[in-house]
Order: structure tokens, then C-alpha cells, then sequence
């Protein structure tokens, strides 16, 4: 098709057409993903597939990430389309993209409030700009969602779906137990259902799904459970929390609160309070509004539990992962279009027509709210992300290669905070926490937290080697505050231009000072 034809098909379209908003988010998508400088998160990895010498060892790096193993095998296959770390970029993109298609196509919600939530905070930045794992949880989720009717006759397709799901993330593994209790609920108690299911369904079809359902969850708790010498546990360094905290607990469901409107208390008990209780009133317009659709509370309301109770116990998490509070939201309003309407929790807890006419009116008002918010933060994160970049490691490794420095001995400290740097430089680095050559960082035993003073005496030890160049190219993610008698150090370029300001860079010469 010719671009003048392709032109005019657009141009056709009308202004109310979801592939009109599909279109544009891609374009926007495209132009943010070519602009966004990635960082380690997003690299490490891209690196454990790259550099891992074969499955078995892959397989074992995977599980001191934290993560189930759908990202690393998904980067290990479009790896082979082509090894560089903008494949992963456009992979993502096309994940996104296609869950908003779904969204658009067969979620129950009005044309403004797709509009408003395919621009909010985690569809057009966090899980669009940031290659991470997590977008997964958005395409499944909605993928779920679209095919949820299929249930009447096979559990295939859902269970296929919450098979991905749980091996997307730790988060997505507490959203894919809740929806799988939710259909699990429904078999045991909607006799209808139930009936109708076991007329049109094949015979191995129940015992197939959940065989899969099964096969995939311990799949995910094998993977991420981390291995004994694993001294951040995943990334989980704070242990499990078993005791009372009452401080610990209304942090914990603020976390809602951080989730529906990007603000996120930390301390203050005036806050913590204030924005619990405003967290739980929507929680309670929610039930209300959705009190017709018993299924649909079970899962509001066990999807929250499950995800508040991880939150407590043992990690309280970062906005990225807050995004799954929301998609439970987004879940419960959406499958509720296909449930029957039951009187069930009406009588048992007597709500009458107007209390329920009433919390239907001021949940979507604050719905409304919830979205308006979510898209000034979408907003202001994808226009932040143009404006400054995310890290500045994609900067430091494009000065190296037009400086032609990407041949010298390059020692990088700390470890944990080059990834960015050996991913867009291709190629490995001398860590002195590893004090060898590397790319990709596991927080296990061999590896050991140096000072700068211990950066400059393993540097001082290399270039007494006869087969080093007498220089060495350093890099440090802060500024070396640190001399050695034995080196003459040249500071070179710093990079200081970055959102992480971990990921800020500092590059030296050094050499071995003449006698």
C-alpha cells in the first residue's frame, strides 16, 4: 500500500474511532521509546540473556532477579532478530500497544475514559517508556479480560493467559491468583454456569486448565523464590515483616492511594491517615457500585487483600508495581459486564437501591478523578522523559564510541549501576566488586561492595600487569573523591544529566604516575 493511500485511509477515519487514539499512541509510543535513555533495570536483563554462557546457567541467573522467566525467555528469542537492545524496546512498544488495542476493542468503558486512561501514568509512561517485565501484566490482564466469555465452554484460553500472567512478575503472580480464585468461586458457587459449562465443554478440558494453572504457578514460585546465597533476596533485602506495625500497615494501604493518584505518604501519621481513609471510602463506593455483581467484589476485593498483604509483609514497592492495584481495579469493573446481576450481597447486607444508586454515582466520580490524575502523571512522565533523560548512560556510551574509546580497559564501579553502559557499549567491563570482567550484576556471594579507595588499588594492581595498556579508563557513578601516590588520574567528561541520579557518570584517565 502505497504512503499516499495509507494517508487517505486515515484521514478517513472518524474522529471518534478507537484506531484513530490506537494510531496516536503508537506514533507517541515510537518517538518516546527512540528518545528514552534506558537504565539498569531495563539492561541487566538484556545482559543476563546476552552474556549467560548457556540455558543452565540462565536459568540460575534468572532466579537472583526476583523474576519469573517469561521476560529473560521472550528477550532470548527476539535476541535472534538482533542483538542489540533496541529490539527489546520495540518488543515492549508492541506489547503495550497491543494491550491498548484490546482495551479499546473490548473493554465496557465509555470513549472518554479509554481516551483519559490510554494517556494515564502507567499505559503511556511507566509501561510503555520503561522495557521492563511489567507490561506483560497489562496485556494479560486485558487479554483475560477479552476472552473471559470463552469460560462457558473451555478454560483453555484463560488458563493459557494466567499461565503468562504468573510467570510475568511476582505482582503479576498475586493478580493471577486472584482472577484464579475468582474463577474458581464462580465454578463452586454459580450452579448456571457450572452446568452450562459441563454440557459444551471436551472431557479433558477442566482437568487440562488446571493442570496448566498449576504447572505455571509453581513454575513462578520455583523461579523467584532466590537461591541461599542470594544476599538481596530478589531485590526483597528488607525480610519478611510478621509483627504488628501500625505505622508499616497504613503505609501499606496508602499504597492504593499512591496507585490511583501518583502521591505516594511515607511517614508522616497525618498523611499515612488521611490518605488511607480516602483509599478505603473508594474501596467502599466500589463494592457498592459492583455489589450487583457478587464475582466481580470477590475480586476487587481479594485481588486488593492479596497485594496489601505482600505490600505488608514483605515488599512495599515502587509506582511500577503499585500499577497492579489499579489493574484489579480495571479488572473488576470489566468483568463485571459479563455476570448476571444477583441480589446476593444486596440482601446480606441490605444495601437498598439508593445507597446503591448513590455509591454508582460517586465511584465513578471518583473513577473520574482517579483517571484525570493518572493522566496529568502520564503526561508530565512522558514529557519529562523527552526533556531529561532517564540515565545518562546511553550519553556516556555514545561520547566513548565517538572519542574511540570503546577498545580501552574500562574499569566501571559500582557494578550494579553500569549495566546501562555495558548494554549500550556491547560489550563487558572490569567490575572491581567482581574483580574481573563483567556486565550484569547478581547481589550473591563473590561479588563484594568496594569503596573508591579499593577501585584505585585494584586499578593500581592492573597496570602492573605487562599485557594492560599503561592506562586505564575509569568510570564512576560519582565523583572520585580519592587520590592514590601511585596514579596520575585525568578527569576526562562527566555526564551529569539524568532523572536516576544514580546513574550520573564520571570518566578519568589513569595511569601509573613516572618515577
Amino acid at each position: 500500500m502505497s504512503s499516499k493511500k495509507l494517508i487517505n485511509r486515515f484521514t478517513q477515519l472518524s474522529s471518534d474511532s478507537p484506531w484513530v487514539i490506537i494510531i496516536i499512541f503508537s506514533v507517541l509510543g515510537l518517538v518516546g521509546i527512540i528518545n528514552h535513555a534506558m537504565w539498569r533495570d531495563e539492561l541487566n536483563p538484556w545482559l543476563i540473556v546476552r552474556d549467560s554462557a548457556s540455558f543452565g546457567e540462565l536459568i540460575n541467573n534468572i532466579r537472583y532477579e526476583g523474576h519469573p522467566v517469561l521476560w529473560y525467555f521472550s528477550l532470548a528469542v527476539i535476541r535472534m532478530i538482533a542483538d542489540t537492545p533496541v529490539i527489546m524496546q520495540i518488543f515492549h512498544l508492541s506489547i503495550t500497544i497491543l494491550a491498548i488495542i484490546l482495551f479499546w476493542l473490548y473493554s465496557p468503558f465509555n470513549y472518554l475514559q479509554k481516551l483519559i486512561f490510554t494517556f494515564g501514568y502507567f499505559p503511556f509512561y511507566e509501561y510503555l517508556l520503561i522495557s521492563r517485565n511489567y507490561a506483560f501484566s497489562l496485556l494479560f490482564v486485558f487479554a483475560f479480560c477479552a476472552v473471559f466469555p470463552s469460560r462457558k465452554k473451555t478454560y483453555l484460553y484463560l488458563a493459557i493467559l494466567l499461565g503468562l500472567l504468573a510467570n510475568s512478575s511476582a505482582y503479576a503472580l498475586l493478580v493471577a491468583l486472584s482472577l484464579s480464585l475468582t474463577l474458581l468461586v464462580e465454578f463452586c458457587f454459580d450452579r448456571e454456569h457450572r452446568q452450562q459449562y459441563i454440557h459444551q465443554s471436551k472431557k479433558y478440558d477442566l482437568f487440562l486448565s488446571i493442570s496448566i494453572i498449576i504447572f505455571a504457578f509453581i513454575l513462578s514460585i520455583l523461579t523467584i523464590t532466590p537461591p541461599p546465597d542470594s544476599y538481596l533476596h530478589g531485590g526483597l533485602d528488607n525480610g519478611w515483616l510478621l509483627q504488628l506495625d501500625l505505622r508499616h500497615f497504613l503505609r501499606s494501604i496508602s499504597r492504593l492511594f499512591g496507585t490511583y493518584f501518583l502521591i505516594v505518604p511515607h511517614k508522616r501519621w497525618l498523611d499515612l491517615i488521611v490518605c488511607s481513609l480516602i483509599v478505603i471510602f473508594i474501596c467502599v463506593l466500589t463494592v457498592i457500585r459492583l455489589s450487583k455483581k457478587p464475582f466481580s467484589v470477590f475480586l476487587f476485593v481479594t485481588g486488593n487483600l492479596i497485594l496489601l498483604t505482600f505490600t505488608y509483609l514483605r515488599f512495599a514497592g515502587h509506582t511500577r508495581h503499585f500499577g497492579h492495584f489499579c489493574l484489579v481495579l480495571i479488572a473488576a469493573l470489566w468483568l463485571g459486564r459479563y455476570y448476571y446481576e444477583s441480589d446476593f450481597i444486596i440482601n446480606k447486607f441490605r444495601i437498598t437501591e439508593k445507597l446503591f444508586m448513590w455509591g454508582h454515582k460517586w465511584q465513578n466520580i471518583a473513577l473520574m478523578l482517579i483517571l484525570y490524575a493518572q493522566l496529568l502523571g502520564g503526561i508530565y512522565g512522558f514529557a519529562r522523559d523527552i526533556i531529561i533523560p532517564f540515565s545518562a548512560s546511553r550519553e556516556t556510551a555514545n561520547y566513548i564510541k565517538k572519542e574511540n574509546l570503546n577498545d580501552e580497559f574500562i574499569v566501571a564501579s559500582r557494578d550494579a549501576n553500569m549495566a546501562a553502559l555495558s548494554g549500550y557499549l556491547n560489550r563487558k567491563l572490569y567490575y572491581p566488586e567482581l574483580k574481573d570482567l563483567g556486565s550484569y550484576t547478581l547481589f550473591k556471594s563473590g561479588r563484594k561492595p568496594v569503596e573508591q579507595g579499593e577501585v584505585l588499588e585494584q586499578i593500581n594492581e592492573l597496570l602492573k600487569n605487562p599485557n594492560n595498556k599503561n592506562r586505564i579508563l575509569l568510570i564512576l557513578n560519582k565523583k572520585l573523591a580519592l587520590n592514590h601516590e601511585n596514579l596520575q588520574i585525568v578527569p576526562i567528561q562527566t555526564f551529569k544529566i539524568s532523572w536516576v541520579d544514580s546513574e550520573r557518570y564520571y570518566l578519568y584517565w589513569v595511569s601509573k604516575v613516572n618515577n
